[in-house]
């Protein structure tokens, strides 16, 4: 479309290809260069995708440069995205946005005082199937929610990442890389935490690398890498949420939420779709497929919508509306995580000070209306 946003893109990694990648489908941005520390890979890039590698200078300081999509490990996204918005930028992050409240609030204010907009994966959540999810809970199918469980567990990122040191870093984990999938879900399900408990273990003090360049190297692991933890919510739901990277293999379901009158069983928060069903009291039933652009396979056999909170982020910001993926929820997330790491490590219950409210639902019309 003709106001089309134009983004750049700061972190050339392996998440990169897929923002590239996904862009073809959305009307509201167009992503048009990149910049990394690592030129090399910021013109591999380029050449893969079409797009004008620029140094991260060259970037920042481009005319044509609407949005800046931050890209760098989790211990550079505060220092990124400052500069971003500093530059006159908006900015839209991978998970998690900043890693401390202060970090959070210095943003948002060079954010307001310059006019400009956060924005903050993860945007699973807009799926459709987590959608389909929402609608279910709203319209009472199951009665207020009132407890819930979310596992989510594998051997690690050493098996298949050709670089995961950063994984097993302070600003990662588990709980911080994959926890920020299943916190939104559940704050944009059944709204924002009060409080948190947890209790956590580090069963390996370093990982080896089981592919690419450096097979065989071990990384040192500095964060905690089981933690199970409860959330209590405003509504007066209680989760449980168990996080790990020590498990071979286990049978828990993704994400159970457990209301009044029954149960609705998620799919996985990492993934924007797959079965959603209903368990009551005469059975458990598969709830009907609804027809939602972003529960359609798109990028082989998967349904891979990445980049639609960007596009909505960009479609809100010419609208002038709030947009789903903002830094008040994320910033609620990383509180809920970052709680929950506090807790484990002192023993105690920690009482969250931010709050938000839950993001509007993703209708597939307005879903339709993001892509081409």
């Amino acid at each position: 479309m003709s106001n089309a946003m134009k983004v750049g893109i700061i972190g050339c990694g392996n998440i990169s290809a897929a923002y590239m990648r996904m862009a073809a489908f959305f009307t509201e941005y167009d992503v048009i260069a990149c910049a990394d520390i690592n030129e090399d890979a910021a013109a591999a890039r380029a050449d893969e995708f079409g797009l004008d590698a620029r140094s991260i200078d060259a970037l920042l300081g481009s005319d044509d440069i609407d949005v800046i999509v931050n890209l760098t490990i989790p211990a550079a996204h505060f220092e990124v995205s400052k500069r971003i918005l500093e530059a006159g930028k908006h900015v839209y992050s991978e998970k998690p946005f900043i890693l401390t409240l202060a970090e959070g609030a210095a943003l948002a204010k060079i954010a307001k005082d310059a006019n400009l907009r956060i924005g903050s994966a993860p945007d699973t959540f807009l799926g459709g199937s987590h959608q389909q999810a929402r609608t279910l809970i709203d319209a009472g199918t199951v009665g207020a929610i009132t407890s819930g469980t979310c596992h989510v567990m594998g051997a690690g990122m050493e098996s298949w990442h050709p670089n995961p040191d950063f994984f097993f870093l302070d600003g990662a984990g588990p709980v911080l890389d994959i926890g920020p999938y299943y916190v939104t879900n559940l704050i944009q399900l059944i709204g924002p935490v009060t409080r948190v408990q947890a209790i956590a273990n580090t069963p390996q003090t370093s990982r080896t690398i089981a592919n690419g360049a450096r097979l065989g190297e071990t990384v040192p692991v500095e964060t905690p890498t089981t933690i199970h933890a409860l959330l209590q919510f405003a509504s007066g739901a209680v989760v449980t949420l168990g996080t790990s990277w020590d498990v071979q293999s286990h049978d828990h379901g993704h994400m159970e939420l457990y209301g009044e009158t029954g149960t609705i069983y998620l799919p996985d928060p990492n993934f924007f779709a797959g079965d959603v069903s209903v368990g009551t009291s005469e059975g458990r039933t598969v709830s009907p497929a609804v027809a939602h652009p972003f529960a359609v396979v798109n990028d082989g056999d998967q349904a891979n919508w990445r980049g639609a909170g960007l596009a909505d982020m960009c479609q809100a910001i010419r609208q002038d509306r709030p947009h789903r993926c903002s830094d008040a929820i994320a910033l609620h997330a990383v509180e809920v995580m970052t709680s929950i790491l506090q807790a484990a490590e002192s023993g105690a219950s920690i009482t969250l000070t931010t709050t938000c409210d839950r993001p509007a639902p993703m209708s597939a019309d307005a879903a339709q209306a993001l892509l081409a």
